[in-house]
């Protein structure tokens, strides 16, 4: 890249190829180096932008977290239809980076949108008759169970599969449970989860 070429360095730019580094190398390959050289400086300009790689991933997060589209969640519509869409969405950005799922599981998001975002939830659910204290339970039980469906997920997208044991059809050891695995997708059950939680959800509701 000639020098005439380069973008101008920002802590949203820098993130951004971060993300596509992981993306591309997967997690356990990136280095700073390897970013410097992907943005075209020394690595240690990065360090102007971020204190150290944890701030970095933290602005990773941040950015995966952008890429929910929350401002254009039904806030006008039910609390059901806030939340299902909600953590659809996050599962959908965790699934386009599947190498980047631990980097978004492993720390809090604290963007300004986050933070506004997280509160007007609460305030969408308090609304809606329920306490702030089960508003919240609400939200986590849900996030804990979309990173978790990702993590699977991202297992198999990333070689899981090839490395299974899971006997063949008419093999030894082809049973029940080998039988359904080929009858349903990794992905389906995300579904009938979230669609069971929410029902359950309904029976706390005022």
């Amino acid at each position: 890249m000639s020098k005439a070429a380069k973008p101008t360095l920002s802590q949203e730019y820098i993130a951004g190829v971060a993300l596509s580094v992981i993306d591309s190398m997967g997690l356990g390959k990136f280095s700073m180096r390897k970013l410097g050289a992907e943005i075209g400086v020394d690595p240690m300009a990065v360090y102007y932008y971020f204190d150290d790689q944890e701030a970095l991933f933290d602005a990773v997060a941040e950015l995966m977290f952008d890429e929910f589209g929350v401002d254009t969640l039904p806030w006008r519509g039910t609390w059901r239809a806030l939340l299902e869409q909600s953590y659809r969405r996050m599962r959908d950005t965790l699934a386009a980076h599947p190498h980047a799922v631990p980097v978004f599981a492993s720390r809090p998001i604290r963007s300004a949108k986050a933070i506004a975002t997280g509160n007007q939830t609460l305030a969408a659910l308090g609304e809606a008759g329920f306490a702030p204290e089960v508003a919240l339970q609400m939200t986590r039980s849900l996030r804990d169970y979309t990173i978790g469906h990702a993590m699977g997920l991202a297992a198999v997208q990333l070689g899981a599969r090839r490395r299974s044991r899971k006997p063949e059809p008419g093999a030894p050891g082809y049973n029940l449970l080998a039988e359904s695995a080929d009858a349903v997708d990794i992905d389906q059950h995300f579904e009938l989860g979230l669609t069971a939680m929410l029902d359950g959800f309904e029976r706390l509701s005022p």
